[in-house]
């Protein structure tokens, strides 16, 4: 019998179909010798031995089964309300604890690696949860189950319609690693549109650019590693609703985040993780006091650029951070905070303040998105590639400049939009 819990370095732990495309990608950069936090991958037999002791799986195939839409709302609450909420069994509950203690000192963090997660097409950026800085056991279960139900949150259930996938056709492995004590964190592209490489970088822990809050620094390299340009990031964050007496913006640091030395050997690393992945490859990294940790390594989605219609080159433009696809028309609706969402026609291109992965649920039915702040490499921007939808984030007072109910063109390889006046 193979065993549930297997450490991220092993030959053991590159299988996919037991893993995850998230934890088999990270145990192949690590056995490949890259930089790695380590740490351990659980298998995704464990979360289908959970939900069969608790008696779950009805309730998993009438999810999607059932004609009565209530009726399937109620079984995917039934699937997250158990996994999230009742003890784990005793023959994953002892080896779980066993990781743990395997990993004394640091805090740890709790990663989803679900089946269908980081594959070509579908790489469900942003749709599962994370859980960092546990430092006791019992936070540690509850991070598990939780990451085991968020396989049945709302978002994931959207997504996963949108691909045809029935979640109880699948299931959700974990990876349990130490907390890497982020000074420097972001994401990076092996090869855009124009066949350069892309880094992203900000101060901190990597949530604020996956999740879009901010404007992180953007360094371009050739396929040789060399540094052909960079650009220091609009470091301040957007906090709260716009509508909201407490919103607000905070600055973030002005100097650049990284050195020459380290965009360099990012680089170098982006080419190797190619080559181990075998294709071009979205990863993210943080940078330590030990030097630069490689995080991830998804297939990356892109495509060639488009040649723009002539007339738009007489009409105003700003400059943005591209998403890396496609050339996109529409009326500009303009919102300020999620709460406008409802606003926005199919055919709009959305121009809005924080392009989040909650965002994710709009892409089908929009021409294009944005934003005034986020980067290449952004959770939403992940989607949107894979997707082709054009987005450009990081675009300095776009809600201000860009009139509501505008003609807009989005050019999501080149990073420009422009409207009519």
């Amino acid at each position: 019998m193979n065993p549930l819990v297997v450490p991220v370095s092993t030959a053991e732990a590159i299988d996919a179909g037991r893993f995850g495309p998230k934890a088999a990608n990270l145990a192949a950069l690590a056995h490949a010798g890259l930089p790695t936090p380590g740490g351990f991958c659980v298998d995704a037999q464990a979360y289908r031995m959970q939900v069969a002791a608790l008696g779950l799986q009805g309730d998993a195939r009438g999810a999607f089964s059932a004609e009565d839409r209530p009726q399937a709302r109620r079984h995917a609450l039934r699937m997250k309300l158990g996994l999230h909420d009742r003890p784990i069994i005793a023959e994953i509950l002892e080896p779980l604890l066993g990781t743990w203690r395997a990993m004394h000192g640091a805090p740890r963090v709790v990663r989803s690696s679900a089946l269908v997660e980081d594959r070509h097409g579908s790489s469900f950026a942003g749709q599962f949860e994370s859980y960092l800085g546990l430092d006791n056991e019992a936070d540690f279960l509850t991070a598990v189950r939780a990451c085991w139900a968020a396989l049945w949150s709302t978002r994931a259930l959207r997504y996963m319609a949108t691909h045809s996938v029935d979640p109880a056709d699948t299931a959700m492995a974990l990876i349990v690693q130490p907390l890497v004590a982020a000074r420097v964190s972001g994401g990076g592209l092996s090869r855009t549109a124009d066949g350069e490489m892309l880094i992203n970088a900000a101060r901190g822990p990597g949530a604020a650019i996956a999740q879009g809050e901010v404007v992180p620094d953007r360094y371009v390299l050739d396929r040789s590693g060399a540094i052909k340009r960079s650009g220091v990031g609009l470091k301040y964050r957007h906090i709260g609703c716009v509508h909201s007496a407490y919103a607000s913006r905070k600055p973030f640091f002005a100097a650049p985040c990284l050195d020459e030395s380290e965009v360099l050997e990012l680089g170098r690393l982006m080419r190797e993780a190619e080559k181990i992945i075998g294709v071009p490859v979205e990863i993210e990294w943080a940078l330590d006091d030990s030097g630069i940790e490689l995080l991830q390594a998804r297939p990356l989605s892109m495509h060639p650029a488009a040649v723009p219609d002539e007339i738009w080159l007489n009409h105003p433009r700003l400059s943005g951070h591209p998403a890396g696809v496609g050339w996109g028309t529409g009326r500009a609706c303009v919102i300020n905070c999620e709460c406008e969402l409802a606003r926005v026609a199919p055919g709009d291109v959305l121009v809005t303040t924080v392009a989040g992965p909650a965002l994710a649920e709009i892409l089908p039915r929009v021409s294009g998105v944005v934003a005034e702040l986020g980067g290449s490499t952004s959770h939403l921007a992940s989607l949107a590639r894979e997707r082709g939808v054009p987005m450009v984030l990081g675009v300095l007072d776009a809600t201000r400049r860009i009139p509501d109910g505008s003609q807009v063109a989005v050019d999501g390889v080149a990073g420009v939009v422009r409207w009519m006046r």
